[in-house]
């Protein structure tokens, strides 16, 4: 049985600037000795997680912070009918490793939080205190024995199952990501522009004067964007205390749609970049395989202009050279908007995204 899933995926963005630098400029990268532009993991993450349909069908997302004392107001209010408000800021200072925790508070760095895990933790802590000498170092023991229910507890942030948590102090429990994310970059050398824009003050133009109220530059491109991620199953189901796997196949169905649909929110109220993927591969897999190097030669335009088509001809290319040469065994699956034309041995395709989510939903038929 396949413990892999690797997504692939190109989507075409009219002119845009999804991500930037601290220099307010693009995000880019040199691969193949050309200028790709760049839409870095962290974005494209949190897009999909702060995203409607995640909320729908993935639940909340967790909080990331490093506000202590803003996260612990919150926990304080939204666990008051369960706890009492010294034991809510108890598990809370247990987990971060820090003392009297006040407004402005912070941990060492941002990290995720889920409310469910300080209300088990709460629950622990309640009921370890009838016990006598009962301290934090008894509470890391007990978490160590019932890992799998403080994870499940974790995992009402799904995200934290997927992208995992690191901690570096407390007891709070780390976890390896079931879910590796690449920065999506262009199929395709780009030369980007810059917009020159002004803002208008209307008293101004009222009053018959001249001159804008505001002047400024930003750089913009557009382009095939290749975006990859593999899912770990077996990664997953233990980051959710032991989930089912068809409960893992069932999150990695929405994960083909977010992945197809998502797109950063950075400065869309000016360029309107809302495009839909072009183009989905996605298989089952016993190891975690990109497709990057299909692209390391930068695509060239078709006969017909336009960079969609020839990059879902290489990307189908080089994943027939990837199995051929290294007897890689996945069984796959295409949606397109292209005509797929001849499909490789063991690639199945569906004409709708929905269609591909169910195949993913319902496993690796061919295990």
């Amino acid at each position: 049985m396949k413990n892999f899933i690797n997504f692939h995926v190109l989507i075409s963005h009219s002119p845009s600037c999804l991500n930037r630098d601290d220099m307010n400029m693009q995000k880019s990268a040199v691969f193949g000795g050309v200028r790709r532009v760049r839409i870095s993991s962290q974005s494209l993450k949190r897009a999909i997680r702060h995203s409607d349909y995640y909320r729908e069908y993935l639940g909340k997302p967790s909080v990331r912070t490093r506000e202590l004392g803003r996260f612990t107001k919150k926990c304080v209010h939204e666990l008051e009918d369960r706890y009492s408000q010294d034991l809510v800021i108890k598990a809370i200072q247990w987990l971060s490793d820090k003392e009297g925790i006040a407004d402005d508070t912070e941990a060492d760095a941002v990290a995720p939080w889920v409310v469910a895990e300080v209300a088990k933790y709460c629950e622990a802590i309640k009921m370890g205190e009838t016990e006598e000498g009962f301290d934090n170092k008894k509470l890391a023991k007990k978490i160590a024995k019932e890992s799998a229910e403080f994870r499940a507890a974790t995992s009402q942030g799904l995200d934290i199952a997927l992208s995992g948590r690191m901690t570096t102090s407390g007891i709070m429990t780390p976890v390896d990501g079931a879910l590796a994310v690449a920065h999506a970059m262009t199929t395709h050398a780009v030369d980007s522009d810059i917009d020159w824009f002004t803002a208008v003050d209307d008293l101004v133009a009222d009053a018959g004067e001249i001159g804008a109220g505001h002047l400024n530059t930003q750089e913009f491109s557009s382009g095939v964007f290749y975006r990859y991620a593999s899912l770990n199953i077996q990664q997953l189901q233990e980051n959710l205390g032991g989930t089912p796997r068809e409960r893992a196949l069932e999150i990695a169905k929405h994960l083909a749609h977010l992945l197809a649909t998502v797109v950063p929110s950075a400065k869309q109220q000016s360029f309107a970049a809302h495009n839909l993927a072009d183009c989905v591969l996605v298989s089952f897999a016993d190891i975690p395989v990109s497709l990057a190097n299909a692209f390391e030669a930068p695509v060239q335009k078709g006969k017909a202009g336009g960079f969609k088509e020839p990059s879902v001809d290489k990307l189908l290319q080089y994943w027939q050279q990837m199995h051929r040469g290294y007897g890689l065994d996945e069984q796959a699956a295409l949606f397109t908007l292209a005509s797929p034309g001849t499909l490789p041995e063991k690639m199945a395709y569906h004409d709708t995204l929905a269609g591909l989510a169910d195949w993913v939903r319902h496993g690796n038929p061919l295990s």
